[in-house]
């Protein structure tokens, strides 16, 4: 990753640290190990999962894992829904000391006005049917949902495919044994 990437993600993680002792933005304990459990967990996505596409929606964006990391590091514009308005004043202010590409949404994602994106990002948001059902009307025809998760969430799989048909490839992650990114394509919810 260039150097002017890595100095804005430093910055990221500098303000991270700040807000996170008035807002929860992530866990307390995992600001020993920010870089490791989220930055470079958010990074792989720019590098496991095929080339990035020039535009994202990150849905439920929270301290901005990994939709503003994305911006950052690769360049593309993200949208990021977040409803939570203590949340998106971290992620504006974030966007503007790194000057990040990203435009802040504070809305629900159900009532967000975003145009359609070819790729859709969550981390740590809800399980895989409910993922979908958010991510279809922000999905730009041909497009890709990449969710990290855990192996433990085959069973969410099980469940979407229910509903769903859709292309299921596991792209196992680089910084956690237990970790996989589902990368969903040609999605289409099935008829009743």
């Amino acid at each position: 990753m260039p150097g002017p990437a890595t100095d804005r993600l430093n910055t990221y993680v500098d303000l991270l640290r700040r807000w996170n002792t008035s807002i929860n933005l992530i866990s307390r304990r995992d600001m020993e190990v920010v870089w490791q459990r989220h930055i470079e967990d958010c990074l792989q996505l720019g590098t496991v999962c095929g080339p990035l596409p020039p535009r994202a929606i990150d849905l439920g964006s929270g301290a901005g894992l990994p939709g503003l990391v994305l911006a950052i590091a690769f360049g593309i514009h993200v949208d990021l829904i977040e409803e939570d308005q203590r949340k998106c004043a971290f992620l504006r202010e974030a966007a503007r000391v790194t000057e990040a590409p990203v435009t802040v949404h504070a809305t629900s994602i159900a009532a967000a006005r975003v145009e359609p994106a070819p790729l859709v990002t969550a981390r740590g948001l809800a399980t895989l049917p409910r993922l979908l059902d958010h991510s279809e009307p922000l999905l730009a025809p041909g497009g890709a949902c990449w969710f990290p998760k855990t192996r433990a969430a085959e069973g969410e799989v099980t469940e979407a495919l229910k509903a769903w048909s859709m292309r299921v490839e596991r792209v196992p992650s680089r910084t956690d044994p237990n970790g996989v990114v589902f990368k969903l394509s040609e999605i289409s919810r099935r008829s009743a």
